[in-house]
């Protein structure tokens, strides 16, 4: 029998500079029929777009914030024209921003602004710009008070604790008569950021600068409210009989700075965490004021006179005298002219009333100065009445040589309190008190830590990641399934259908090898100019796969060759 090349399914020599595996695959490619090899191409197709879906869908757009804190308005007037743009858009997770992809953030602000976007929800001054030819002296006024509503309410926002605000003036109309002249006010309702809120200072500061921009409008006539419709100005007569924020902020203030006088004293000799201190501060914030009068008496050597007014007076009527008689009732003798008889003095006129009879009177009247005293006392204003503290230290129990020792010992803790007495102040005639002891401290109490699920869950970092393993997780399943459920029954189903032609053709060759001399037996997939261990390989798996098929390809060549 003449020597032959033993190969099935002769097919073009491929080059040598391809591996095995690659040529093997390519050969079994070209042995697919067309019908096959359009349904590898659309699996192949269908393969790639699902591929590129899962990776376009696992992975996150961008997104940037196009604008936030906008009014209801302005933005529904904005997703109107992202809509129509066909651009996409979202909403942060508090509803308070737009989102749209972080590459059209810039273009899409100019293209809204030439739209007049967003036009802002308080309209100022420039609410004037566009005055019609012919408007009412009525409207005019209307639109001043918006315009300035607008300016002042564009100025508050620009606190840091205030996110939006809105401006309510009432104006009254003018008239000529005083009697019926009202005085303008003012409401200013502010929505404050999360977790912010005004102080006294800056509530102030809101009501100052809108009393001072309306004319003849005064503070008090301001009224403040935040968005939760709290009233943040208070007048002074609203403040009496309620229990002010102040007080109490001030009560906490002192109880923690004596807090921190005991801390600072104890810490040193007993350590950190091996006491607690409370101390409680009554405090009195009557306002008291009180106005008294005495007066006195000097004392003698400092009396000082202050008037003094002496009158005396002498004679009165005369007593009858001598025998009753006619001589009696004669007239008085005739007065004499002081030039001849002199004048009798102050001496012998009381000699002489005395004398005659006469009466003599003295009345002295003499007022000294008096020691008066004006006092007004006011109280200050948060004064301790009473300040109570209760210290307790950790006392210990150690064993040693001596015995069972307690630290601290009670003489320490009987040190430890006058120190702590002395480091608050305390004063006894006050009714202040204080108490120091010791005890054992508990442990600290181990808290069940939570199923790790929940700890994941709690953690940001932890989500994320979990997150993105879950994508790349059905990324891979999405492979698996095209690979197992359409690549791999195509890629099964043409090697079978070529096997079983393999099969087939085996005594087809057998035969025209015996009719013709030196025809050429083909085997599998192999080619004349494949080498030996190649062609030796073949034949192991044809003999392996379908052992009848090539006992009856022997028979077929020693029959042939007995023929011959």
């Amino acid at each position: 029998m003449a020597e032959a090349d033993t190969t099935l399914n002769a097919r073009a020599p491929t080059p040598a500079r391809l591996p095995p595996a690659l040529t093997n695959l390519i050969e079994r490619i070209g042995a697919l029929s067309l019908q096959q090899k359009l349904a590898a191409g659309a699996a192949l197709a269908l393969a790639i777009a699902l591929i590129a879906g899962l990776l376009l869908w696992s992975k996150p757009a961008d997104y940037a914030v196009l604008f936030s804190n906008l009014d209801e308005r302005d933005g529904g007037a904005i997703i109107t024209s992202l809509q129509q743009m066909n651009v996409p858009y979202r909403f942060s997770d508090n509803g308070s921003a737009i989102l749209v992809p972080s590459s059209q953030v810039h273009d899409l602000r100019l293209r809204l602004a030439a739209q007049g976007l967003p036009r802002g929800g308080n309209v100022g001054f420039e609410l004037m710009d566009n005055q019609k030819l012919g408007i009412t002296q009525f409207a005019e006024q209307i639109n001043y008070q918006r315009a300035v509503e607008g300016e002042l309410a564009r100025t508050i926002q620009n606190i840091g604790a205030v996110s939006a605000a809105r401006v309510h003036l009432a104006i009254p109309k003018k008239t000529g008569f005083l009697r019926d002249k009202e005085k303008p006010a003012a409401s200013v309702m502010v929505t404050l950021r999360p977790g912010r809120v005004l102080d006294e200072a800056q509530i102030a500061g809101i009501v100052h600068l809108v009393s001072s921009s309306v004319p003849e409008l005064t503070p008090d006539r301001v009224t403040v409210v935040d968005q939760s419709g709290n009233l943040l100005t208070r007048s002074p007569n609203q403040n009496k009989g309620d229990l002010d924020a102040k007080q109490l902020a001030f009560i906490q203030e002192m109880e923690a700075s004596y807090v921190r006088r005991v801390e600072s004293i104890l810490e040193p000799i007993v350590g950190a965490g091996n006491f607690k201190a409370q101390v409680a501060v009554d405090v009195d914030f009557n306002q008291t004021e009180l106005t008294s009068e005495s007066y006195r008496p000097n004392p003698a050597p400092d009396q000082a006179i202050r008037s003094q007014r002496i009158e005396e007076r002498y004679g009165g009527e005369q007593v009858p005298q001598g025998v009753p008689g006619a001589l009696t009732n004669q007239p008085p003798v005739p007065a004499t002219a002081p030039i001849t008889t002199p004048e009798v003095g102050q001496g012998a006129a009381a000699t002489a009333a005395a004398a005659g009879g006469g009466r003599r009177e003295r009345t002295a009247t003499i007022n000294y100065e008096l020691d008066r005293t004006i006092q007004h006392t006011k109280k200050a204003l948060g004064e301790v009445r009473r300040l109570t503290v209760a210290v307790v230290i950790n006392q210990k129990t150690e064993t040693t040589r001596e015995g069972v020792k307690t630290i601290p010992s009670d003489e320490e803790l009987a040190q430890l309190e006058k120190l702590v007495q002395n480091a608050v102040g305390l004063n006894p005639t006050r009714g202040d008190s204080i108490t120091v002891s010791g005890a054992l401290f508990a442990g600290k109490v181990e808290e069940i830590p939570p199923p790790w699920w929940k700890r994941l869950w709690s953690d940001p970092v932890m989500v994320e990641l979990v997150r993105e393993a879950l994508r790349y997780l059905l990324l891979a399943v999405a492979l698996a399934i095209v690979y197992f459920g359409v690549i791999r029954p195509l890629v099964r189903t043409a090697t079978t259908k070529a096997e079983r032609e393999e099969v087939q053709s085996a005594p087809r060759a057998a035969a025209a090898e015996s009719e013709e001399e030196g025809a050429i037996v083909q085997l599998g997939g192999v080619s004349p100019a494949a080498p030996f261990e190649r062609k030796l390989a073949e034949l192991r798996r044809i003999a392996q796969n379908d052992p009848k098929l090539l006992a009856n390809l022997i028979k077929e060549w020693l029959g042939a060759t007995e023929k011959r």
